[in-house]
């Protein structure tokens, strides 16, 4: 018996509502879909345990390939399923199987929820682009508002961004209290403190070299403008990229020029949510290569799919940045949040993850 998550259905279900709208519209960054920006979709490549299964679309049927006899399915029989699997998916919670789906999932050869990958990509499209003529193959992530909110940039050690805290006027004691605040914001109220008694952060590095020299490739600032990010972020109450790049915009901690309003903070988080989405890791070295993943697909709350891809850049980058929030991650697990003195000096750790709205 096949079981998943919403998230993991969604993944079935994206499959089976593009066969059967046999095209694939463009989101803007609000998440509705552009009417008149869509792709036909020639064929769905979808790599099994079993090797790639192709799904070609001709006419009113779906022919699928990928072992010795070709399957022909017509268009309807997957937007019917497609309909069936979003009312499953809906009405159900956790972990779930749904038998009468599986039975037509292995008719068709899908074996898995999740489709066998290395990359970020989990679905390849074959599309006709019709303003240059040409046809292309893309790769996509699938992001589904059904479930619970999904990761951008996954929180751990490796995303700790360390800083001094200098003008501090509290004792041993004063560190030891501040460090027990156990409240549900208890990071933000340590600040808090911090601040009342004179603590001034300042950004000194990150944790880790590797997560430092990817964001430095993209942008020499780049570390500084996260930084900074962070401690708005874990200072106030604004928590979306949006919103905190405004702000930091506004200040302009990093004296940018601006007497002619070139918008410079907003230009380099939209670059880093972009590489982070198609492929930088904080652990791994980050090449500037992106997997073949060219975009994400998101299956909204009513059932639609829209693509951003990298071919439409600053629409997916308006999405990214529309579309994504700073999040506490656990200060347990991650080791951050709490003063501690190195070389005379006293520091404290603030943690980045990012998650979509």
């Amino acid at each position: 018996m096949i079981t998943g998550n919403k998230g993991e259905w969604s993944e079935i279900y994206a499959l089976f509502k593009l066969l059967g709208d046999k095209q694939l519209f463009a989101g803007d960054a609000d998440l509705n879909k552009v009417e008149e920006l869509f792709y036909p979709i020639i064929k769905i490549i979808r790599n099994e345990s079993g090797g790639n299964f192709e799904y070609e679309l001709n006419g009113d049927l779906v022919i699928i390939s990928g072992e010795k006899e070709k399957l022909r399915i017509p268009v309807k029989t997957f937007a019917d399923q497609s309909s069936r699997l979003l009312a499953k998916i809906k009405g159900s919670t956790g972990s779930f199987s749904i038998p009468e789906v599986e039975a037509f999932m292995k008719s068709v050869n899908c074996q898995t929820l999740k489709a066998k990958s290395n990359s970020k990509t989990d679905i390849h499209i074959v599309i006709h682009d019709r303003k240059i003529n040409q046809i292309a193959e893309l790769g996509f992530s699938i992001k589904s508002q059904l479930g619970g909110e999904a990761t951008l940039l996954n929180a751990g050690k490796t995303t700790n961004f360390i800083y001094q805290i200098n003008g501090f006027k509290g004792n041993a004691n004063a560190i030891k209290t501040i460090n027990e605040i156990a409240t549900k914001s208890k990071i933000k109220d340590r600040l808090e403190v911090i601040k009342k008694l004179g603590g001034k952060l300042k950004f000194t590095n990150l944790e880790q070299d590797v997560f430092k020299n990817n964001l430095v490739l993209i942008d020499s600032l780049l570390p500084n403008i996260l930084a900074v990010t962070l401690k708005t972020f874990f200072s106030t109450s604004l928590n979306t990229m949006k919103d905190l790049t405004e702000n930091i915009n506004k200040n302009n901690p990093l004296n940018y020029d601006n007497q002619f309003a070139h918008t410079f903070y907003e230009y380099k988080i939209k670059r880093f949510l972009t590489d982070v989405a198609l492929g930088m890791t904080p652990s791994k070295v980050w090449t500037g290569v992106y997997d073949a993943t060219g975009g994400y697909l998101v299956v909204k709350e009513n059932g639609d799919v829209l693509c951003y891809h990298i071919y439409n850049r600053n629409q997916f980058e308006d999405y990214l940045f529309k579309n994504t929030k700073l999040e506490t991650a656990s200060s347990t697990r991650h080791k951050f949040g709490k003063i501690y003195e190195k070389d005379g000096f006293l520091y404290i750790k603030l943690n980045l993850q990012i998650r979509f709205n």
